[in-house]
């Protein structure tokens, strides 16, 4: 099999979980939650800020021992080690962050401002924990190419989830009202999400007695594995630059909501009002990051595994090629069709539509990225990742500080430059990569062509919110959808024109494993 046909195969199993879980968001959660909270719009105001500090704190929690692992563990021999390793300092750590955080509750949720509600933080620390102690066991299915036992446990994960949200919200209060808590609100949602990643790590256990690589023979011998002080030193020290590039990169992340939350203007209700329509909004532009998150599942264990190979760094650079067409494409896909696209958040949080052509480019951007950042990790410089991502950090907390209240000084919605600076951040952060990467570690990109396909989407976008739709939506919207999908057809035979052949040859060409 072709290596390409191979990540493409890897990329659609681990896709299946983030995809389909992240489509089940999009189809059903996010137009489930904004309905049954149409009139209470601060609910997922609360979600939003949630989450956006968990992200922060799961970098902590698992301080990039799955990336050092999937360096270390490359080598089958030294593998059991390197998980018994990792998967142990996890232990260790995440016992001691959870009790510390459940301990330290009813402090934080007043620092958050929900003095009222310090069980939050108490579920959410026991969510980080069982979550962490995922990390290291998803990473070995990952590394031994157990994709499907991978996309079999997310997805059980992501259906356990869903359907307890549907019946704490949907059947408890018509079947089991004596059950129910209508003050709950929102924290059903937390509930759901405890009791999945309780199970989750239930299902995982059994990798913890891990003992050898399935690509070793039962006639060699290798060490049995333990905990190796002198092995987790070398890990701890890969994974340090990547704590500070992933704390860095979660603030070019999620920071936005945590800001908006305390930049925009008004009482607490009206902020968190404000930070549940910005949260329900961005959601749509998850269609892009779906594909992202799937991509990068696939291709980094893909990417370490190819790393010695004459052919890698040739057969990266037409990965980002690739990359970047499909990426352009399902931008296109997306803006093109926002008329039927809208209806997955309720009518009342539709005004922040304004933001998802914004952030489906900075996913685009955060995808690329992925891409051209690979060199760091591959080539162990590590402290490159660190330097970008913090340096990415700074201009979004600058960007989010000047853009949102200057967008409400120009009298629009504050979370307007709260999307601007993202896309901002990740332009930046491809390009330093990009950049660096040339010097320590040369790829041959063709960014020209890329940048070139990325305008020209960008460019048919505007043709039609600008000249098409105002027309054809007014006249028959049918006539809207069918010009469109023309818009669509041209953009994919623009590619065909200047680079069929050139696709065609990469596929076919593709080296194949060995």
């Amino acid at each position: 099999m072709s290596l390409l046909k191979k990540l493409a195969g890897e990329t659609a199993l681990y896709g299946l979980s983030s995809i389909l879980g992240r489509v089940l968001t999009f189809v059903f959660l996010t137009p489930f939650l904004t309905r049954v909270f149409a009139n209470d719009q601060a609910q997922i105001g609360i979600q939003s800020d949630l989450y956006a500090w968990t992200a922060f704190l799961m970098v902590i929690f698992t301080y990039r021992m799955e990336t050092a692992f999937f360096k270390f563990g490359s080598d089958v021999k030294q593998r059991p080690t390197a998980y018994q390793t990792a998967k142990m300092a996890l232990v260790g750590t995440s016992i001691i962050l959870t009790v510390l955080l459940v301990l330290l509750a009813q402090p934080i949720a007043n620092v958050l401002e929900y003095p009222d509600h310090a069980i939050y933080v108490v579920w959410f620390a026991l969510i980080l924990g069982f979550d962490a102690l995922c990390a290291v066991p998803f990473a070995l299915l990952r590394l031994e190419g157990k994709a499907v036992r991978f996309a079999g446990i997310k997805l059980l994960n992501l259906f356990i989830h869903l359907g307890l949200v549907l019946f704490f919200l949907s059947v408890m209060p018509v079947y089991f009202p004596d059950w129910y808590h209508a003050d709950m609100g929102i924290a059903y949602v937390f509930v759901a999400n405890l009791i999945a990643s309780g199970v989750t790590f239930l299902l995982l256990l059994p990798t913890y007695f891990y003992k050898r690589p399935v690509a070793v023979g039962a006639d060699e011998t290798i060490a049995p594995p333990k905990f190796d002080k002198v092995l987790f030193q070398q890990m701890f020290w890969y994974s340090l630059p990547l704590v500070f590039a992933g704390f860095a990169g979660i603030v070019n992340e999620v920071l936005d909501r945590i800001l908006l939350k305390n930049l925009l203007e008004g009482d607490i209700d009206y902020r968190l009002t404000q930070l549940g329509i910005y949260g329900s909004c961005y959601k749509i532009a998850i269609l892009m990051n779906l594909f992202t998150q799937a991509f990068n599942y696939a291709a980094e264990p893909f990417f370490f595994r190819n790393a010695n190979k004459a052919f890698a760094r040739k057969l990266y650079a037409q990965i980002a090629f690739l990359f970047a067409l499909v990426g352009c494409f399902g931008f296109l896909a997306v803006m093109l069709f926002m008329d039927i696209a809208q209806h997955f958040v309720a009518a009342s949080y539709r005004e922040g539509l304004v933001i998802v052509p914004i952030l489906l480019l900075a996913n685009l951007f955060l995808g690329l990225y992925y891409n051209v950042a690979i060199w760091f990790k591959l080539s162990g410089q590590t402290k490159y990742g660190a330097y970008i991502a913090v340096t990415g950090a700074v201009i979004t907390i600058s960007a989010n500080l000047i853009l949102i209240p200057l967008f409400m000084d120009w009298g629009y919605a504050g979370y307007l430059g709260a999307a601007w600076a993202t896309l901002i951040c990740y332009v930046f952060m491809v390009g330093a990569a990009y950049v660096l990467g040339q010097k320590h570690y040369p790829i041959p990109y063709d960014i020209v062509k890329i940048g070139s396909y990325i305008l020209i989407a960008v460019g048919i976008y505007f043709l039609h919110r600008q000249i098409i739709y105002p027309f054809l939506s007014v006249v028959n919207p049918w006539a809207n959808y069918l010009a469109s999908l023309l818009l669509l057809l041209v953009y994919a035979g623009i590619i065909m024109l200047r680079d069929g052949q050139n696709i065609k040859a990469i596929i076919q060409k593709s080296p194949t494993d060995v």
